[in-house]
């Protein structure tokens, strides 16, 4: 077991990023064809497919799911995962050739390094062509390259975030892991302790309380576009198309255990749920542990990241220590 995603047999990863624009993309590439669900519950995404990802509607599996940052701009980086599929003779077989399926969530990280460069389709066959079944790297890669957090007291009061990912093993076989890119506008915090681990400082470099700040606020201090988790939770379940969608709805569980505020009207939090389809489980079950793994991947994302684009991270604060 990596202790990622990628513990979930039939799930790759790949990541691309620019260390200087700080931005990028991760692709989960599957081996095979799997039922996926998608929940939005942000009020402003940036997404594509997630229409197809509806259970009422025809196509029941995708080939491949791209994460990236650029905002809306980054939705490009997915026609490259396209592109790399067809070459490689996937996706779904429609007479004149294939077309893979690839739903995309994007994040805003425009605020941070060069906002002219943005995740583009080169980028997307880039990762698509690195995906592999290794323990996937986290941190400043990938989607997660320009995540920040803490941004209710001012970009330049915000910190760094980044790219994590958990998973667990039944006695079974059942898997189920995540992946997360970590953009809050709030704080991170420790869900067991209760402590904040990343988040907007004071003056003085002092974490404060995000909610505490909107208390004292006669307007709405969220900045529009600066905020958005994007996530995929992925097992080796047989569910249906429905069940897949339930299962992404409790996923969001872990956020809400961890991040604060979340689904904001500025946010565009967006969760995948893929199940490969070899164990036997409950989409009960099958949720309750996504939201669980969910939660560890976003406390991972932190803790892995590093400071960046002048923003410090968890580890470079004085009374911290990396985990």
């Amino acid at each position: 077991m990596t202790g990622t995603i990628t513990d979930v047999p039939g799930v790759k990863v790949g990541h691309a990023q620019n260390t200087e624009a700080l931005t990028g993309c991760s692709v989960i590439l599957l081996e095979r064809p799997s039922v996926c669900g998608v929940d939005v519950r942000g009020s402003a995404p940036g997404t594509r497919e997630t229409d197809l990802l509806d259970p009422m509607n025809m196509v029941s599996v995708v080939h491949s799911i791209c994460l990236s940052g650029g905002s809306a701009y980054g939705l490009d980086a997915a026609t490259g995962v396209m592109q790399y599929l067809e070459d490689q003779g996937v996706g779904l077989d429609v007479m004149f050739g294939v077309v893979p399926i690839v739903p995309g969530a994007v994040l805003f990280d425009l605020a941070i390094g060069d906002h002219k460069i943005r995740p583009d389709r080169q980028m997307g066959y880039e990762a698509a062509a690195k995906a592999s079944k290794d323990a996937v790297a986290q941190g400043n890669v990938g989607a997660g390259t320009g995540a920040s957090v803490g941004k209710l007291n001012g970009f330049a009061n915000a910190m760094k975030s980044g790219l994590g990912c958990a998973s667990v093993k039944l006695d079974n076989g059942l898997v189920v892991g995540a992946i997360v890119a970590v953009n809050a506008v709030g704080h991170v915090f420790d869900p067991q302790s209760g402590k904040i681990l990343a988040g907007p400082r004071d003056g003085e470099g002092a974490l404060i309380d995000s909610v505490e700040v909107m208390k004292i606020s006669a307007f709405s201090p969220i900045p529009p576009g600066t905020n958005t988790t994007i996530a995929v939770v992925a097992s080796n379940a047989i569910l249906t198309k429905s069940e897949a969608k339930k299962a992404a709805q409790m996923a969001h569980d872990g956020l809400a255990r961890t991040i604060r505020p979340i689904h904001t009207m500025n946010d565009g939090d967006t969760i995948f749920s893929v199940a490969t389809g070899e164990v036997e489980a409950t989409v009960d079950l099958i949720g309750t542990l996504s939201a669980d793994v969910l939660a560890a991947a976003v406390i991972s994302a932190i803790v892995h990241a590093e400071p960046a684009g002048g923003l410090p991270s968890y580890t470079s604060l004085s009374n911290n220590d990396a985990r």
